[in-house]
Order: C-alpha cells, then sequence, then structure tokens
C-alpha cells in the first residue's frame, strides 16, 4: 500500500499513513469510535519529501498493515518545529475538514488577495495560536512576524487563517454585527478601535483562542509562510460551496 506524509497544521505534526486524503481527513477529525470531533487542517506532501530534522524513514518503515489487512491509519513522525523545516516546494493540497469528517481541498494561488479593509483578523495555527487584528494585509503580516526584524515578535514559520470583520473591518465602533458568530463582540471592539487609535500594527483579542473557528467565517483563505516564501489557498466563494461542495458546506454550517 503507499504510504502518505500530511503535514498537520492543528495540533502541528508531521504523519505517514496508508490512508488517502479523504479518508485520514475523516479518521483525524472523527476517529474510529466516533465519540470524539474536531476540525482537522492538514497539508498533502510530496512522498518524497526527506529532511535530516524528520526521522521519516522510520516512520514510513512503521506503516506497516494490521493482521487483519487493514491499512495502518497513522504514525507520527514528529510534533515539534514542523512546519519550519517543511519547504514550501514539497507541500501538496490543503484539506479543510469538518468536524464530522467532510473533507474540502483547496490548491495553492499565486494571486494573493487585494487590500480592502482598515483592519483584518487572522487565527494563526501554527506553531502558536493567538487570535490578533491588525492593520497588516496578509502579505503584510506575514513579513512583520517572518521577516521584520525590528519586530519584538518573530517565527521562523506560521500558518494563519484570515476570518471575516464584517462591518467592523471599517466601522469598529458602530457596525452592525449581522451573522458574526463570535461570542467576545464587544471585546472585540474595543481592541479594535484601540488598533485604530494607537500607532501600532497588531494587537491580541485573545492570546489562549481555540484553533477551531467557524469555518462559515474565513474571509479569503489559509496562508502558509517560511523564511523564503509564502503560500495561500484560497477558500472558493460562498456560491462555488453552495453549488459545488454542498455536502462540505452544510457539514461546516451544523
Amino acid at each position: 500500500m503507499t504510504v502518505h506524509l500530511y503535514l498537520s497544521l492543528m495540533p502541528e505534526a508531521l504523519i505517514a499513513s496508508m490512508l488517502p486524503p479523504e479518508e485520514f481527513g475523516t479518521y483525524y477529525s472523527v476517529g474510529e469510535t466516533k465519540k470524539q470531533r474536531g476540525q482537522a487542517i492538514f497539508i498533502e506532501l510530496d512522498p518524497n519529501f526527506r529532511h535530516e530534522f524528520f526521522r521519516i524513514e522510520e516512520g514510513i518503515a512503521r506503516c506497516i498493515p494490521h493482521d487483519d489487512g487493514a491499512p495502518k491509519k497513522s504514525v507520527y513522525i514528529a510534533t515539534y518545529r514542523v512546519l519550519e523545516h517543511v519547504p514550501l516546494s514539497a507541500m501538496g493540497k490543503l484539506h479543510l475538514v469538518t468536524s464530522y469528517g467532510q473533507s474540502l481541498a483547496l490548491s495553492c494561488s499565486d494571486a494573493i488577495p487585494p487590500s480592502d479593509s482598515d483592519f483584518y483578523m487572522y487565527q494563526e495555527l501554527t506553531p502558536v495560536h493567538p487570535l490578533v487584528v491588525s492593520t497588516l494585509n496578509p502579505s503584510d503580516f506575514y513579513d512583520f512576524i517572518i521577516k521584520d526584524p525590528e519586530a519584538m515578535i518573530h517565527l521562523p514559520a506560521i500558518a494563519f487563517v484570515e476570518l471575516r470583520l464584517g462591518e467592523l473591518a471599517t466601522d469598529p465602533e458602530h457596525g452592525e454585527i449581522r451573522d458574526l458568530p463570535y461570542s467576545y463582540i464587544h471585546h472585540l471592539r474595543e481592541v479594535l478601535v484601540d488598533l485604530k487609535e494607537k500607532a501600532i500594527h497588531t494587537k491580541l483579542v485573545n492570546r489562549v483562542e481555540s484553533v477551531e473557528f467557524p469555518y462559515r467565517m474565513i474571509k479569503s483563505g489559509i496562508f502558509v509562510g517560511n523564511a523564503e516564501e509564502m503560500a495561500y489557498y484560497p477558500l472558493p466563494s460562498r456560491e462555488e460551496l453552495r453549488s459545488q461542495y454542498y455536502r462540505w458546506w452544510r457539514s461546516a454550517n451544523m
């Protein structure tokens, strides 16, 4: 059987598995007992990817079928400093998996979304996962976190998702809430107003925010970057999700 390599972003891990992406997504998010559920985000890696930081060959060697012929579902190769040691050239499709096991595969795009807001909100996925608001668009936020030599906070690599702010992106004091599902709206308004009045680029909304979030609140997509470059995985429009990926969209909104 073929052995696949997966880079999990929540939580950060390098995993070998005999399951193809869609089956792995179901197993990873739902499990075998179907009693515990959780969202999952992972990236398919080139099966030929190797790096001296990881014991990949040993992990692959442990991927052998069970006595009854069932495939080996997962072998954890690493759970620490994984993202920074995986080049973007080894990354394939990114999979958004709902807590009900439905997967949506996203392809990388060169078309970075344009700047269209006064404020942005980012849920960092790995290696740290605070929820932050910023005056920086996704490309500039990546540069600030990864490449800015004067930044107090610096990471060797980062994965983050841009979330919708609705009318708060341009009018944090008086913008209508409408369909924003966030339970911390009052605090969010205060943080955005503070960001507006101070000469700073980013501000924490929650330093220990859960990495799970409503997929319907993804504004543009998911960004993955290291010291060399950034990759962008755009989410299809809501119209496309409803018409072409209805099962996933329905599962994501349950």
